[in-house]
């Protein structure tokens, strides 16, 4: 029997006919299913089953033949989200799905369009997309062409500014002076310009073309944006508070005439900011579609009563906000723990056991998740979980000792540490960029190979010869003497503080430093993170050894795992326990943040705080410590503001800190008075008098023990006997000559071509 003209919601008829997708809805997911016709906006709250409405709706669509497939616009923002949509809806109607080419992302639509009218804006229909490497590697060139310093205005940065502008809708007409002025002074408008003008010459475009190209087709073609407007009777948006400009002129374009746009999103939600998106859209979603129906679903199917009102309690203090509370019929559970403890390492201990009684109750560890602020803040995790053996994985992320910034660190400490280490040397000889081609290593790996040597020592030997041009001479001859040096400065150093200089020295911090990317700040912080995790060990030897077991580590996939991941990577996800770790000011909120947006940004900071309370569905830790290493320096710390902002009827505070709050009762009983003794204009305090005083040992030059090591190894080396001077001999860079003098197994030879040149003996065959 086919379904019924739609008739009020509370029909008893209706409830009896109701097809399959409707099922199982409450009241306001099925009026967001049923209410068809003009805008919807769907505020749908964490785990209110927007994705079930979003889904049903489009089943509805079909069901009823409102629409072909054909005709109904479906945007997501991952392959995945628009993956699973196909699939449920699959579940739901059958085949029908097969024929809906409008189901997918912004890009993937936004290409498919492009395709259709590409010669509008000066490409051909079969353009390349270019990725990311390309993208780089051609912004280079302008750069060089532009007689601009690479290194002082880094492409990587002009490559961020104009995906910055397409963003927002920008083409090179659009950039002002103002605009302009962000890259090179003034010269970002320009170097667009000539970019875009490329990107046509080559046939191609990228990622950030595809929306723009097209929202310049659809302004200046309206027989084109009329041809799409009565193409899509419905169009439906996911995750709507995530849209960037662009994004959203193009939706606004295509809803104009018949309006039938659908929206789900939730502006507690928006937390990308960083990448274009702008929570306005939705704030403003009423007024760009007057009449609107905004339905609120706040049935929350995933959390406890006292989680939800731990995260609306906090939420509560953004301005602007749409507003809703959500609510759930769920028993009321345990309350929100807020846990002080005193330092970093701490936290871990703290957590590592409570997921071990988590493990005792029987319970998986696939339901447990530890979410952090920042990616450096695994490392102390995970130390931890190797020593206890408990199985983890880091999502969104490489785990710390395998990113590619820890990994050239431990390169450079590992060749100081033990010079044969040819891994090590090849993968930090040209980085930072030293000018070493392929065919300098290439003479280094040969002469390595012939005489048997380490790839160092034969770096030293062939420097005494004209092997090498006279650029890749210096820069060797530079990397190899600041090698020597570090050895030496690896005895008499801290082995933590040798690791920081050798880094600055080495020129690789500097490297990121002048990297204006997203990823760059927290690559330096990886850095420092690692610097301060050198301090646990007694010497370089120890450290290097750990983290060869850590990196050797890895359970199987099949095996039960703790989720370690950011903040932002669990968006969308859900686990029985969430640990949310590292809640003080300047962490979380972060200060960067702060400092780069100020208010705005803090609400968003406040966003992600409701986004990582509401992951949990049954038991939520919160925990901050009272002291931080920040970049290799003990800082006191304050909770997070967040903290203070939790409802108390909704969370149970605790500390481990005997002392109570105050930091100077650290090292002091609770009874005693840390100020006793201490008596006014007597010069220095009592503990000094005590230390300086006779027979106290006490002595203000600063000890340390010293690993021994062996002494350097000598770059001499005996001759060949096979040689003798006068000899004629050939070479494969220089031809045919005669030895004029040997030293050792370092040959002057008269070429007949090349003149008096400087040589390895086993570089030369008799001839």
């Amino acid at each position: 029997m086919p379904f019924p003209t739609c008739s009020p919601v509370t029909d008893t008829a209706t409830h009896l006919q109701d097809p399959p997708y409707l099922k199982g809805l409450n009241p306001p997911q099925r009026e967001a299913v049923l209410t068809t016709e003009g805008p919807v906006l769907m505020l749908a709250g964490a785990g209110t089953g927007k994705t079930a409405a979003l889904t049903a709706r489009l089943a509805h669509l079909l069901w009823t033949r409102k629409a072909w497939p054909s005709e109904i616009l479906s945007v997501t923002f991952t392959n995945k989200a628009a993956r699973e949509m196909r699939e449920r809806v699959g579940r739901l109607v059958g085949d029908a799905v097969e024929g809906m080419p409008w189901l997918g992302t912004f890009h993937a639509i936004g290409a498919k369009m492009l395709r259709r009218h590409a010669e509008l804006v000066g490409l051909q229909s079969n353009f390349t997309i270019l990725d990311t490497d390309d993208q780089l590697r051609l912004l280079k060139q302008l750069i060089v062409a532009a007689d601009l310093d690479e290194k002082r205005f880094p492409a990587r940065s002009l490559a961020g500014l104009i995906d910055d502008w397409k963003n927002k809708g920008l083409v090179p007409a659009d950039i002002d002076a103002g605009e302009s002025e962000r890259y090179a002074n003034g010269r970002g408008g320009e170097l667009y310009a000539q970019y875009q003008a490329r990107l046509k010459s080559l046939n191609a475009c990228d990622f950030g073309d595809l929306l723009l190209h097209m929202l310049t087709i659809l302004k200046t073609h309206p027989d084109v944006l009329r041809v799409y407007q009565e193409r899509f009777r419905y169009i439906m948006v996911d995750e709507y508070q995530d849209t960037n400009v662009v994004q959203y002129l193009w939706l606004r374009l295509l809803a104009q005439q018949r309006k039938n746009i659908a929206c789900v999103g939730d502006d507690d939600q928006s937390i990308y900011s960083w990448r274009g998106a702008q929570v306005e859209n939705i704030l403003k979603f009423e007024k760009d579609f007057p009449g609107a129906t905004v339905i609120k679903l706040e049935q929350n199917y995933r959390s406890t009563p006292h989680i939800l009102g731990a995260a609306s309690g906090m939420i509560a203090n953004n301005g602007g906000r749409l507003g809703k509370t959500l609510w759930t019929e769920l028993d009321a559970g345990e309350k929100v723990r807020v846990l002080g403890v005193w330092d970093g390492p701490e936290e871990a201990r703290r957590v590592g056991e409570e997921i071990e009684a988590h493990q005792r109750n029987g319970r998986s560890l696939d339901d447990v998740a530890i979410l952090v602020r920042a990616q450096h803040q695994t490392r102390e995790f995970e130390d931890r979980f190797i020593n206890i053996g408990m199985p983890y994985r880091i999502v969104g992320g490489y785990r710390f000792y395998e990113r590619a910034e820890i990994r050239d660190a431990l390169a450079y400490l590992r060749i100081v540490n033990q010079p044969s280490d040819d891994l090590a040397f090849e993968r930090i000889v040209n980085v930072p960029k030293r000018g070493l081609g392929d065919k300098a290593l290439a003479k280094i790996h040969q002469l390595a190979r012939i005489e048997g040597v380490p790839l160092t020592i034969a770096s030293a030997r062939i420097l005494d010869t004209d092997e090498l041009t006279p650029q890749a001479r210096r820069a060797l001859g530079n990397l190899v003497g600041d090698i020597a040096r570090w050895r030496d400065m690896a005895r008499d150093l801290p082995h933590a503080e040798f690791a920081r200089q050798m880094l600055d020295e080495s020129g690789y911090t500097a490297m990121w430093q002048a990297e204006k990317s997203v990823e760059a700040a927290g690559r330096l912080e990886n850095l420092s993170e690692l610097v301060r995790a050198m301090e646990e060990y007694e010497s370089l030897g120890a450290f290097l050894e750990h983290v060869s077991l850590v990196m050797d580590k890895e359970g199987a996939a099949q095996d039960p795992q703790v989720t370690i991941m950011t903040i932002h990577a669990a968006k969308g996800l859900e686990f029985d326990t969430v640990f949310l770790v590292g809640w003080e000011e300047g962490l979380f909120p972060s200060q960067r943040s702060l400092d780069e947006g100020g208010t705005k940004s803090l609400e968003e900071e406040r966003r992600l705080a409701y986004v990582a309370i509401t992951r949990a569905r049954r038991r939520a830790v919160i925990l901050h410590a009272a002291n931080r290493r920040i970049y290799g320096q003990w800082t006191s710390s304050i909770p997070s503001r967040f903290v203070g902002e939790l409802p108390p009827e909704h969370i149970d505070s605790d500390t481990t800190m005997s002392g109570g709050e105050s930091l100077w009762r650290a090292n002091w009983s609770e009874r005693a008075d840390p100020f006793a003794n201490v008596a006014r204009g007597s010069g220095r305090g009592p503990g000094w008098q005590r230390a300086a005083g006779s027979g106290s040992g006490f002595s203000t030059a600063p000890t340390r023990v010293v690993e021994s090591r062996s002494s350097a190894v000598s770059i001499g080396n005996k001759g060949r006997s096979d040689l003798s001077v006068g000899l004629r001999v050939f070479h494969q860079k220089f031809g045919y000559g005669a030895i004029a003098e040997i030293e050792g197994n370092k040959l002057e030879i008269d070429f007949e071509a090349a003149g008096r040149k400087r040589v390895m003996d086993s570089f030369v065959t008799i001839g």
